[in-house]
């Protein structure tokens, strides 16, 4: 079985009240914006992807609620506070536990652990130099496994595609 994992960067955050928490920081209206640009490309492509796994801080949780319609019902949504910060490693180890029956994942969360993981499991792919450098917020890379969720190795998958909002207007 062939499992697809996406992996979206939370959109751009508002720096305007430094007294918040870096955890309770919104979006900006530019991350409101690109967050719906990269929606529209989920619901033309019909990315509906079994499980979304979400960082709980409130830039994400806004991410995601803005892409949500373009997901389709069917997604099970699971906010995990090991997110928050992950590195690379707890990322992994996060999705080596998802079940063989869930064909794809989205990972919604932050850098620098989300771009590690990305460069930690791409192989190859056209994009893997635009990935390197740098994961924009809210880019979506797409990475296709032949391996299963427990076994999957360091570069074990092929970066499928990356895409960042602004290739979307």
């Amino acid at each position: 079985m062939t499992h697809t994992l996406y992996l979206l960067r939370h959109a751009k955050s508002s720096w305007a009240d430094p007294a918040l928490a870096d955890r309770d920081r919104p979006l900006a209206p530019r991350g409101r914006r690109d967050a719906k640009r990269i929606a529209k490309h989920l619901a033309g492509l019909g990315i509906e992807p079994e499980l979304v796994l979400c960082s709980p801080a409130e830039r994400t949780r806004q991410t995601f609620e803005l892409i949500r319609p373009a997901l389709g019902a069917s997604s099970k949504v699971k906010l995990e506070a090991k997110l928050y910060a992950a590195s690379s490693d707890e990322l992994l180890e996060r999705i080596r536990a998802v079940p063989e029956s869930v064909a794809s994942v989205m990972l919604i969360g932050h850098n620098p652990g989300l771009q590690d993981l990305a460069l930690l499991l791409a192989m190859g792919g056209p994009d893997r130099d635009q990935l390197e450098a740098k994961l924009s917020t809210a880019a979506l890379a797409t990475l296709t496994l032949q391996t299963t969720w427990r076994r999957l190795p360091e570069a074990g998958a092929v970066l499928a595609a990356y895409v960042v909002p602004k290739q979307l207007r």
